[in-house]
């Protein structure tokens, strides 16, 4: 059994007094000046509780804690929580009644009453106890090893941890798998073959396989990837494999026998190759594998398992191979950890080489154990001989690789963490295993929970940024998909992380997870954070706790068609559906006082019934993945948009479907930072609502990030955006590729902080090139280009042209990246280029390939290209395009990283 040990749950308490200090020195503020003898009262109490926070991180430190100081802790959080709520209803209840002159006395009669009912008296002479007893606990506790460094709020993600997981190919120990993978699946034999990857859980069967696909994802017609996990909902499984196949009906209903009619018709007349991620037990391969035509045209499948047995019953009617996953070797094991360490062994301190050999004889050349042991000491203090003693120590005399063995090994990872990131993390259970967590909703949930308050001055969303960044950094979650620049953008855990998260959490109550039919009794504390992954869900099936006003976070996935009415959910911060079906889930939506972060994927909902008078600290609103019926959904009532002043995030703003008065209220939203539009093109009244969109956008005095989606053909109308949206704030904007502008507007001229710009232009004349180069923030650019004629002319002026471009990505339609000169000077900090466009121009035009003047980017480290090619187009087209390429590369003094990938479609 894996010892929870005291860090992981005074952690937690610690993270639920941090918010509660916060707002015990807002009453303390001028605001509450009024009430007369409550500063003195909440000075009273506030120092009790720092005084309790203190010696909690005290205890922190300690990996085991005796009886009494334990059930002290455990009073301390749930206090904690409890008093935060009774803080919250005040200060609304406050808020509330002083909007109306004459009410400042029954405000303090009310607080009288609500001090009387909830016994604050008495929690005080409790909590002088309890922290008196905390003293004298301090003098006799002395931490073994003390490792708790104060928060950086500047963190950036390690270069080395976004190559790691972007190029997975590169991985140490891959190589050799993978090439023999390839060389049994990419023979000429048409009958379907199938190979099991079977191996302990963290030797890295899911990065094979994925390696594996994307090295032949072009000999297919059709490839996916999914993951199947312990408790697979085969439907929605296979609803996901569908949607990668392009061909996802519009509704999730469907029955189960209907969805696999589906597939085999879809994938009957083409060639597959498809990777079933993470198989537990036969039942659900025996429904999954009637997917899967035998067509005789040479589709591959692949199925990753930790169990033998499994592995070896999942078959199809094709040939059928097992590889059986390995340990890495000593010598690999030494690379891999090493260099994720110091870049290389060689620049490994001598006297820190006979330990790293102790410690990697603990980790069993199990790749993830490598990855996360060597992330905790790369994180800071890599050259103290003091801290890799403190790892060896830890990790035991084992050697023996058990389910236990690497359980302790990532628990060493988590306990190395400073206290402000274990809420953080923990936090990560709310979401189903193998789900692929959006990184900007994580963050916005970590604030809106309060794990995340401002230090120092700094903005919260910055610090929820370094925080994101240290986790990924540490290896405690893995990143998943990247932007264009390199930016991670979704992520998941491992699966072996989040069992070790259960456990601790289980402890802590931290989160109540409901994911079966049967009711969860016996429950003796208040549920805190709910995530419901069950069908038919009711609040009967909670037996033994005292209801839902406690909760701060609700999460719900999938087919949950009755959830608890909203309206118990008394202090919600964090709402969020994903998929749901759930008609009426909302009613009471609008009496939630406390909430502060609202996702919904819903696609059966019409109408979001905020009353945005009472609805006061909404900050996030997010509404995306939905169907659009009766031309309802998205529209806001019934006080509209503008009333939300609170408001900092806005994702899924349908511009056709709200009201003009809605659209003109986008303008009142004075702290709106991040705005996220849907605009179609097909609008009836399209100029109507495109002046009363650039009119508020033009209001939008705090807006960095602005995003465009899902709009289709010109977007010309954005045009006359005069002024230019919030010119000395805007950072980012983002507009989906399938919107055109014909050429570059003149105002993005003008927005000088602009550091990420994605848009497509039909033509890039000079005019239009001179006003992105000018842009003196501008560090990545993803620009698609509708070329008019063949041999048009892109040049790249030298001198002053894009002094801060770090990242360049181009699409060329119509035209070849030998349409571009880049002259001397141009783009002087320019390393990373990426190019795609259709390489059946090369033969149609008889140009050449790469852009003149590659060698004077002379910052450039890394050059890409995506070039698509005809279906079974000749192998030596390929090669002389690629070798172009590496012509051009040979002329460059810095000889940067070169890569290539051929897309091929049919024509």
């Amino acid at each position: 059994m894996v010892v929870i040990t005291t860090s992981t749950m005074v952690a937690v308490s610690i993270a639920v007094m941090k918010p509660l200090l916060d707002k015990l020195a807002t009453l303390m503020g001028d605001e509450f000046a009024k009430l007369k003898n409550l500063r003195k009262e909440v000075k009273l109490i506030s120092d009790e509780l720092t005084g309790m926070k203190d010696a909690l991180e005290e205890l922190s430190h300690l990996d085991e804690l005796d009886r009494p100081t334990t059930r002290w802790r455990d009073k301390v959080r749930e206090m904690s929580y409890d008093t935060e709520d009774i803080i919250d209803d005040f200060m609304l209840n406050f808020r509330q009644s002083n909007k109306n002159t004459g009410f400042i006395s029954n405000t303090i009669n009310r607080f009288k009453t609500l001090r009387a009912r909830h016994n604050i008296g008495g929690q005080i002479k409790e909590i002088k106890a309890l922290a008196l007893e905390a003293s004298a606990w301090r003098q006799r506790y002395t931490p073994v090893y003390k490792h708790d460094t104060p928060p950086s709020f500047n963190v950036a993600m390690h270069s080395r941890v976004v190559t790691l997981y972007e190029d997975a190919a590169n991985l140490v120990g891959v190589e050799e798998p993978t090439n023999e993978l390839v060389n049994l699946l990419a023979d000429e034999d048409k009958q379907l073959k199938m190979v099991s990857i079977v191996g302990f859980g963290g030797l890295g069967k899911s990065t094979l396989a994925n390696v594996v696909l994307m090295r032949l994802k072009g000999r297919f017609h059709q490839t996916a990837f999914v993951s199947v996990s312990q408790k697979p909902n085969i439907p929605k499984l296979l609803y996901s494999l569908l949607f990668q196949l392009g061909d996802a009906p519009p509704s999730h209903d469907l029955a189960l026998n209907v969805l696999i009619d589906i597939l085999r018709e879809h994938l009957q007349n083409k060639r597959y190759f498809i990777v079933m991620d993470d198989k537990w037990d036969v039942e659900a391969w025996d429904v999954i594998k009637c997917a899967f035509p035998q067509n005789n045209l040479g589709s591959r499948v692949i199925v990753t398992s930790r169990i033998q047995d499994v592995a070896k019953a999942c078959c199809l009617h094709g040939s059928h191979h097992i590889l059986e996953m390995k340990p890495l070797s000593n010598e690999d094991s030494r690379t891999l950890f090493l260099g994720r360490i110091f870049g290389s062994e060689e620049a490994c301190p001598r006297e820190l080489w006979d330990i790293s050999v102790e410690i990697l004889k603990r980790c069993g050349g199990l790749p993830l154990a490598i990855i996360t042991i060597s992330s905790m000491l790369a994180s800071e203090n890599s050259y103290q001989m003091e801290r890799w003693e403190h790892v060896r120590d830890s990790l035991g005399s084992i050697t023996n690789l058990t389910l236990e063995k690497m359980r302790q090994i990532l628990n060493l990872s988590y306990k190395d963490l400073p206290s402000h990131l274990k809420s953080c993390f923990l936090y990560l259970d709310m979401y189903p295993e193998d789900y692929k967590i959006d990184k900007y909703n994580l963050q916005h949930q970590w604030i809106a929970e309060g794990f995340i308050t401002k230090e120092n001055g700094q903005d919260v969303e910055k610090v929820a940024r370094s925080c994101f960044n240290e986790l990924v950094n540490r290896s405690l979650i893995q990143p998943v998909d990247f932007d264009k620049s390199g930016l991670v953008t979704t992520c998941k855990v491992h699966d072996m992380m989040l069992d070790l998260i259960l456990i601790k959490s289980a402890e802590d109550n931290f989160f109540t997870i409901v994911d079966n039919q049967q009711a969860i009794s016996g429950l003796d504390c208040k549920i805190r954070r709910l995530s419901i992954r069950v069908k038919n869900f009711s609040s009967t099936m909670l037996v033994g706790n005292i209801g839902m006003s406690q909760v701060r976070s609700l999460m719900v996935f999938g087919n949950s068609v009755r959830t608890p009415s909203l309206s118990e959910f008394k202090f919600l911060r964090v709402f969020c559906t994903d998929d749901c079906h759930s008609s009426g889930t909302y009613v009471g939506l609008c009496k939630l006082n406390h909430l502060t972060y609202v996702c919904i994927s819903d696609s059966h909902w019409y109408e979001l019934p905020l009353q945005t008078s009472v609805i006061q600290h909404l900050e996030t609103l997010h509404l995306r993945k939905v169907h659009y019926r009766r031309k309802k959904l998205g529209v806001l009532q019934p006080y509209g948009i503008g009333h939300i002043k609170s408001l900092r995030h806005l994702t899924g703003f349908d511009i056709e479907i709200n009201s003009l008065d809605n659209i003109k209220g986008l303008g009142e939203l004075a702290n709106l930072r991040y705005l996220s539009l849907i605009c179609s093109s097909r609008m009836s009244d399209m100029e109507k609502r495109m002046d009363a969109l650039c009119s508020s956008l033009g209001r939008l005095s705090s807006l960095e990030d602005l995003l465009l989606v899902d709009g289709g053909g010109c977007i010309d109308g954005l045009y006359p955006l005069s002024p230019p949206p919030t010119p000395y704030r805007i950072q980012t904007l983002l507009i989906s590729k399938n919107s055109w502008f014909s050429i570059v507007p003149s105002w993005m001229g003008r927005l000088r902080n602009l550091c990420e710009l994605q848009c497509s232009v039909m033509e890039l004349l000079n005019d239009g090139a001179g006003i992105l180069a000018e842009l003196p923030a501008l560090s990545r650019l993803n620009i698609q280009i509708r070329l008019a004629y063949h041999h048009e002319k892109i040049v790249i002026s030298g001198g002053t042209a894009f002094p801060a471009l770090e990242c360049l990505n181009i699409e060329i339609v119509n035209g070849c990246p030998s349409n571009m000169t880049l002259q001397a000077g141009a783009m002087p900090r320019l390393q990373r280029l990426s190019l795609k466009f259709d390489g059946r121009w090369l033969k149609l035009h008889g140009v050449t390939v790469a852009p003149a003047g590659i060698e004077n980017l002379l910052a450039l480290q890394e050059l890409s290209a995506q070039i698509v090619c005809k279906t079974g187009a000749p192998e030596s087209d390929k090669t002389s395009i690629e070798s172009g390429f590496r012509s051009a590369i040979a002329m460059h003094p810095r000889h940067p990283r070169f890569r290539i990938k051929f897309l091929e479609e049919e024509d």
